[in-house]
Formats: C-alpha cells, sequence, structure tokens
C-alpha cells in the first residue's frame, strides 16, 4: 500500500495501446511499461487521463490492473490505478476492484460532467477512500468542469486513506497554500508549471510529457531536489518545446503518436471522441524530434 512517504519524485501515467481496430493491445502495453519501468521512476500510473480512462471497460481495467501487477513484481514501484469516475457507485467499485487486484493506491478524480458542489466533491471522497485503499486526490477543473478550493482540499487531505493529491488546477496557489499548512503531499500535474510548482512545495510530479525522454524529467527532479537549481531549470527548460506541442492538442493523442513514431507501441489509435493528431502537428512534432 503506498504510504504518504512514497509520494515524490517522478510519477509516469501510461497510455492504454490500443490496436487499429480498437482493442486493448497488450503485447504493445507489456513492451511500452517494460521500457517505462526501466527509468528510475517513482510510480507507474495506470487508467488516468492519459490511459483515456473514460473509454475503458471494467474488463478491460482488470485486464491492465493484472498485466500492471505482472510487470512490477520484481520491483519496488507502486502501481497507481485510476479509478475515478463522475459516479460516486462507479468509483466506489472500480476502486474495491483496484485494490482487489493489488494496486497500492488509487487515483481519483474530482468528478466530471456533474459539476458537483464543495461539499459534494467532499462527500464523494469521503465514499471512495472508506473503500480502504489509498487514495491520490485529482484535481483538475480543465477536465471535470469544476475545481478544488483550498479548503476542501485541505478536508480531503485530512481524510484517513488519503494520502496525496495531484494538482491539475492551472496555477501553483493550491500547492503553495497547501505546502504553507503544512498538507500531506501534492504531485504536479500540470507539465508546464512542473519546475515552478517544485519551488511552490510540490513533491515531485506526475506528468504524461515524462512517456517521452522519461530520464530528463528524472533529472529535473533529483537535481531540484539535491539543491542544484540551475541545472534543474536548465533541463527543465530544455524540455519546454517539446511540452508545449505534446499540449497542443488534447491528450495523449500527441503522446500516443510519439510512442507508436519510437515503436514503443504499435499504433497511435484512439477511442472515439479522441481521434489522431492533425498532420500539421505531426510535421512540427517530426522537426522537434529530427533535431
Amino acid at each position: 500500500m503506498l504510504t504518504e512517504q512514497q509520494i515524490y519524485g517522478i510519477y509516469v501515467p501510461v497510455v492504454t495501446p490500443f490496436s487499429a481496430a480498437g482493442e486493448v493491445d497488450l503485447d504493445s502495453y507489456q513492451h511500452y511499461v517494460n521500457n517505462i519501468i526501466g527509468n528510475n521512476i517513482q510510480g507507474l500510473v495506470v487508467n488516468g487521463t492519459t490511459g483515456e480512462s473514460p473509454t475503458v471497460t471494467i474488463n478491460e481495467l482488470q485486464l491492465l490492473i493484472n498485466t500492471s501487477r505482472e510487470l512490477l513484481q520484481s520491483s519496488t514501484i507502486p502501481l497507481i490505478v485510476g479509478t475515478g469516475t463522475n459516479d460516486t457507485a462507479s468509483t466506489i467499485a472500480r476502486t474495491e476492484l483496484a485494490g482487489n487486484l493489488g494496486a497500492d493506491a488509487v487515483l481519483v478524480v474530482v468528478p466530471y460532467y456533474s459539476r458537483p458542489s464543495q461539499e459534494g466533491i467532499i462527500a464523494h471522497f469521503r465514499k471512495a477512500a472508506e473503500v480502504g485503499v489509498p487514495v491520490i486526490a485529482y484535481d483538475i477543473p480543465g477536465r471535470a468542469g469544476v475545481g478544488m478550493s483550498v479548503d476542501t482540499a485541505r478536508t480531503i487531505l485530512e481524510m484517513n486513506n488519503v494520502v496525496g493529491l495531484k494538482d491539475c488546477s492551472g496555477s501553483p496557489t493550491l500547492v503553495s497554500e497547501l505546502s504553507r499548512l503544512g498538507s500531506k503531499p501534492v504531485l504536479c500535474g500540470d507539465d508546464l508549471h512542473f519546475y515552478d510548482m517544485l519551488g511552490c512545495g510540490a513533491a515531485g510530479g506526475m506528468l504524461a510529457s515524462a512517456n517521452v525522454h522519461t530520464a530528463e524529467f528524472i533529472k529535473v527532479y533529483e537535481y531540484f531536489a539535491s539543491g542544484q537549481l540551475d541545472l534543474a531549470k536548465e533541463t527543465f527548460t530544455n524540455l519546454l518545446p517539446l511540452m508545449r506541442l505534446l499540449f497542443k492538442e488534447s491528450n495523449p493523442a500527441p503522446i500516443k503518436w510519439i510512442l507508436s513514431k519510437y515503436g514503443e507501441i504499435a499504433s497511435d489509435t484512439l477511442r472515439l471522441p479522441m481521434t489522431s493528431i492533425s498532420q500539421g502537428l505531426q510535421q512540427e512534432l517530426s522537426v522537434h524530434l529530427s533535431r
């Protein structure tokens, strides 16, 4: 089970590879995830936003968890499984499944589309935490349509079994306030703000961009943690052009295109309503990667 002390460094949210026919491509998944965990990452995140979680069925989720658990059997890297939906009952069921299959923690997003009140958000997380599997709360107002206030985040982080927060709020305000108040650890989920959020108290990052040049993202964290701030800033700055391209169109489409180009996965297929990246972005990424 994941503890607060393990929430630091680079957590990589992985994609869910699909065949051209739209089925989960398990061979690609095993090859690609094996390469990811070959780096010195601190956590593997399955079925998050980057994994197209809204389109993954419960049976496919079970398959991904089992496969991931097998890949990690000789590793100390914790497995975090995205189980949050916009329905509390569904979130509870998926959280129970993940716990029964050996997940070390679950990632539970603020319920999307429904736009609940702050009280509703708190009640949702309380129910998820009561399952007994460690919970990383996930604040992403750009996708959920509503975000946590500082007071709501504090209330959730004080719950038993909630061990940390992924902050995709779009600014350093939340992590700064929580850090000042001495809360449980916060991971930056806004890739472009990673360096700044480390400076505001983030314990690390859960970064989709770290699927590409994983070792360089680890260097940013390690340089920062060891006080080599100039090297951390320089390494981060060198990654910025790539990160800007990776978020020029909706995640995970650009990442899947790069992974398929590198041969990490067989196809950049996404499930509708997500579609592959535009020809224009393909050209921009090709130019960048050829430098």
